[in-house]
């Protein structure tokens, strides 16, 4: 899977594309801590968007224009023409028909009736209406504390930043509830000793 030819695109650019998606979307990745702290605080080279898994064939139907794929396992496989992704798919890559970058990473994330639920431990939920904020510019994006849990199983250099500029912005309760979830999911990670309140 070639992740070299991506377009740099910003979260009003990509708003621009999804004007005609009738669901709720929200920016995710390093773009919604940079929404959240109000400031860029690196280059990025994608834009990543994230949508319920449920809202899906509503999402890539209303994109016209657009190809994409389900990634998974390394792997790049074409998503047809109004097809829904496949059970166990989290990512999609999409671009324009006809350009040669990819454009835009399409998140897909899991719900329970009207609870977010994380796709690595289902047994840490928390209400949708928790879940989103909304930028000065109306753009809605993905909680820091659930993107830092995201961040949190890879950690590359960039995730490692997105924690380090977060931290002295989380609220208590966002400390607290990264922290607890961390400890479920993953007990030894060394961010929840830097989580105490």
């Amino acid at each position: 899977m070639t992740t070299d030819a991506w377009y740099p695109a910003e979260p009003l650019e990509v708003s621009a594309w999804l004007r005609g998606v009738d669901v709720v979307w929200w920016i995710a990745g390093g773009w919604a801590i940079d929404l959240h702290l109000e400031r860029v605080t690196r280059n990025h080279t994608d834009a990543d968007v994230g949508i319920l898994y449920r809202d899906a064939s509503g999402v890539l139907g209303a994109l016209t224009g657009w190809e994409f794929f389900e990634a998974k396992g390394g792997t790049l496989t074409e998503l047809p023409s109004g097809a829904a992704p496949r059970s166990g798919v989290s990512s999609l890559w999409g671009r324009h028909l006809g350009s040669s970058r990819w454009e835009l990473e399409i998140m897909l994330d899991q719900a329970d009736a009207d609870d977010w639920v994380y796709r690595r431990a289902p047994q840490i939920r928390r209400p949708l209406a928790e879940t989103l904020s909304r930028a000065r510019c109306g753009i809605r994006y993905l909680a820091p504390e659930i993107q830092l849990l995201y961040k949190s199983k890879v950690m590359r250099p960039c995730d490692e930043d997105d924690f380090r500029a977060t931290l002295p912005a989380l609220s208590t309760h966002a400390r607290e509830w990264l922290k607890g979830s961390l400890a479920i999911s993953q007990p030894a990670h060394r961010w929840i000793a830097e989580l105490e309140v």
